[in-house]
């Protein structure tokens, strides 16, 4: 086997399993723990990354990149935090968009240093005991080893899809979660209906830490009150801030001023832990997250020579709603 970048990406391909028929079939989170331990990592490891879990079907990506560009803007005013970790999914180049350092995918040579350090020591074949870890588990576990070995000060995680068997869930003690917009999508393995995708989606509630969710409808509301409620949490549902700026190019879509919104009350109540007294900088952390926020992919335009591409990685019904009233409206606004 080549101990290379190359190499690494052909041994993490060649877990990628077939589609599974039903959840039970693809608990993502199962075996985490154990893989966790043979690594030399625990669970109350992890609560060092001072970890932002972030859940939902639409805008979880968003509001992640948003609050990574809000804790940037406040440790360029403050100092803190100095290191900011992000996992998100799935990535559009290179796999190392998905762990993240200071807003860099870390570096091939990083990622083929650490990635050979944990699979060298994880189980290369099943056992009625222990499974192997498929893809996307390497990879949470690939982020979990990266962050803890350069120390991190804070890691923002987004879930995959789910939330209650994701990957990512075996987070014990995150300081805050957040739930974002949640619709009908995964309905084969989260459905059948809105309100058990929800239940999977409210998951990551964890008793002691801060619970945000965007504003949602009716049934799912009850949903997330519930399994909140089950925690211990008071969950807070957080509409579209009004200190947001009007005229904002990252906030022209509708719905990343309710991305936004969110990540503020998110990055608002971890700072209320980890900085408490740096709450003054919050104006000025506004101002510049916002107009340092990038995240290709999503209500992007780009300009190349006399053409202008829009580019939005729409997936679902709802999603393609958004892009179409986003497009309409640049274009309304450039005919008048």
């Amino acid at each position: 086997m080549e101990r290379t970048y190359e190499g690494a990406i052909r041994c993490l391909n060649g877990r990628k399993a077939a589609a599974k028929l039903n959840l039970d079939d693809m608990r993502g989170s199962d075996d985490m723990v154990e893989w966790l331990e043979l690594l030399g990592h625990s669970i109350e490891d992890l609560n060092d990354l001072n970890i932002i879990h972030v859940a939902g079907t639409k805008g979880k990506g968003s509001t992640c990149a948003f609050a990574a560009s809000f804790l940037k803007a406040h440790r360029n005013a403050t100092g803190y935090p100095q290191k900011i970790g992000l996992y998100t999914s799935p990535h559009m180049r290179t796999i190392r968009e998905r762990i993240c350092i200071d807003g860099e995918p870390i570096s091939k040579e990083l990622f083929t240093t650490r990635f050979f350090e944990i699979w060298d020591k994880l189980p290369d074949h099943a056992t009625p005991e222990l499974d192997i870890p498929r893809y996307l588990q390497l990879l949470t576990l690939l982020s979990f080893h990266v962050f803890t070995k350069d120390k991190v000060d804070v890691a923002i995680y987004e879930t995959h899809f789910g939330g209650e068997f994701d990957a990512t869930n075996i987070i014990s003690t995150p300081i805050v979660t957040a739930v974002t917009s949640i619709a009908m999508d995964h309905v084969r393995l989260l459905g059948p209906t809105i309100e058990s995708i929800a239940w999977h989606k409210a998951g990551i509630f964890k008793s002691g830490s801060y619970a945000f969710s965007t504003r949602q409808e009716g049934a799912v509301t009850t949903v997330l009150q519930q399994r909140a409620a089950e925690r211990g949490l008071m969950l807070e549902f957080v509409g579209v801030d009004s200190g947001l700026p009007t005229s904002a190019t990252a906030l022209k879509p509708k719905v990343q001023r309710r991305n936004c919104s969110l990540a503020l009350a998110v990055v608002r109540a971890w700072l209320s832990v980890k900085a408490p007294e740096a709450q003054s900088h919050m104006e000025d952390v506004l101002t510049r997250g916002i107009e340092q926020f990038s995240w290709p992919g999503r209500y992007q335009q780009i300009v190349d020579r006399n053409c202008q591409w829009f580019l939005d990685g729409a997936h679902n019904e709802l999603s393609v709603q958004y892009a179409v009233q986003w497009f309409a409206e640049i274009i309304s606004e450039k005919q008048k």
